[in-house]
């Protein structure tokens, strides 16, 4: 029994024998009070050694931080890893088997851009991205193209800022436009190993601009947003303004979207691009005289271009892990005018041309279980019918009288969200009596932080 239960019992008895002898009484209340005094010196003790502990701790607490140095060590890693920023390494490569030879441009195009494809076995493209918040204002991007052969380019380098208020973003520096649907899509997160064929000759695979961007997000149940971009015009088709002032090019697009139940979602969009192209030179270019190889045209004057866009998604319950279909698609129509320098290295006529060429595509891309999909593509591209002045009437083709158009298979398999294998099968009729059967093998392996992509 402890000692307050003691001391109560004896009290209880005390009360309930008020008229007990005398004698026990005596005796009793002699045990109290001895049992008492046992209680208050062991309290007095108990009091003594708490407050020479409490001195001890507040003695200790005023001395200088070297004696303590943990502390200091666990805030400086602290503010480490606060700066920290996120880095990620995309490595990927591919086996490509073509019949045809890969630097051929579509019919129609041979005045445009032409990425074309690597035959045999090929590293790819790897990308280091780095990314990290610089304060409460401002975020910084940078992705780093490796060259396979050497060498190390700028794709993206940008500072972000959403501090802005009211739904305004503004980005600065180089970056893929907000054109269209895939511009700004990094090529790791394409669904198929290649670019639709309108994005490979209309916009050399992809558009980047050094420039500034400002997206503007309403404020409203269905996503609404609407964005503008100003830039030196680096980018095919415009020319690169270098030790020149001023606007080289610019973008305006807007994008909506909703959600259909818990089961559907969909986003529409429209683009429109303008630059200027001075002295843009095309090589191999076939004329109709029939020259063995083509010949080398120069061209100057203004392109503006239109585009359309959109996607739909479909997942049963929601859940986009176990099955989802996409479909999308996106359609752009460009419109050239100006100067055309016909054979510089031989005839170096010079007349008035224009063109309105155009291209679009529909894929869709079918997940039926965790790890594997596969997509359906179509390409389709329209050269147009140039309208060529009298100089060069005789020597350049105005209408080939043929639509370039190809259709692609892909199946692939990520067993987690940071790696990809894919198999890409394609029926590639882009060029006039080459008609090409290709065949795909590739990976992408995701190293480190990687952030999600967009919708």
């Amino acid at each position: 029994m402890s000692d307050r239960i003691y001391l109560g019992a004896a009290l209880a008895a005390l009360l309930c024998h008020p008229c007990g002898a005398s004698a026990a009484s005596d005796a009793d209340l002699q045990a109290i009070r001895e049992h008492i005094q046992q209680l208050k010196q062991s309290y007095e003790q108990r009091i003594t050694q708490l407050e020479q502990r409490l001195q001890q701790a507040e003695a200790s607490s005023r001395q200088p931080e070297s004696v303590a140095p943990q502390p200091a060590r666990s805030a400086s890693a602290n503010s480490d890893n606060a700066f920290n920023p996120a880095v990620s390494l995309i490595l990927s490569g591919t086996y490509g088997q073509l019949k045809q030879d890969a630097t051929i441009p579509a019919t129609g195009f041979a005045m445009n851009a032409n990425p074309g494809h690597e035959q045999g076995f090929n590293l790819g493209e790897s990308e280091l991205g780095i990314s990290a918040n610089i304060d409460p204002q401002f975020r910084g991007v940078a992705t780093l193209a490796l060259d396979p052969a050497g060498g190390i380019g700028v794709e993206n380098a940008f500072v972000q800022s959403g501090a802005l208020g009211n739904g305004l973003n503004l980005k600065m520096g180089r970056f893929f436009s907000g054109l269209g649907y895939l511009n700004e899509q990094h090529a790791h997160a394409w669904d198929f190993a290649d670019q639709p064929l309108v994005y490979r000759a209309l916009w050399d695979n992809q558009i980047g601009e050094d420039g500034l961007q400002l997206k503007w997000l309403a404020p409203t149940e269905m996503f609404v947003e609407v964005g503008g971009e100003i830039g030196r015009g680096r980018g095919f088709p415009g020319t690169d303004r270098q030790r020149r002032n001023g606007i080289g090019a610019g973008v305006l697009f807007a994008h909506i979207g909703d959600d259909i139940g818990i089961e559907q979602s969909w986003r529409a969009g429209m683009s429109l691009h303008q630059t200027r192209r001075a002295d843009a030179a095309s090589d191999a270019v076939p004329d109709l005289p029939g020259t063995p190889g083509g010949v080398r045209n120069l061209f100057s004057g203004d392109s503006h271009t239109a585009g359309l866009d959109l996607v739909w998604k479909y997942s049963p319950n929601g859940n986009t892990r176990e099955r989802y279909l996409k479909v999308q698609g996106e359609y752009f129509r460009r419109k050239e005018n100006g100067l055309l320098t016909y054979d510089t290295a031989g005839a170096n006529a010079t007349g008035s041309y224009a063109v309105t060429q155009s291209g679009w595509y529909l894929q869709s891309v079918y997940q039926f279980a965790p790890a594997w999909r596969t997509g359906l593509r179509y390409d389709r591209l329209d050269p147009g019918i140039a309208s060529v002045g009298a100089p060069n009437a005789g020597n350049v083709i105005s209408d080939y009288a043929f639509n370039p158009s190809r259709i692609t298979w892909m199946a692939d398999y990520s067993p987690s969200e940071f790696s990809r294998l894919r198999l890409q099968l394609a029926r590639d009729k882009s060029r006039q009596g080459l008609d090409d059967n290709q065949f795909f093998l590739q990976y992408i392996m995701s190293l480190g932080a990687h952030g999600a992509h967009q919708y």
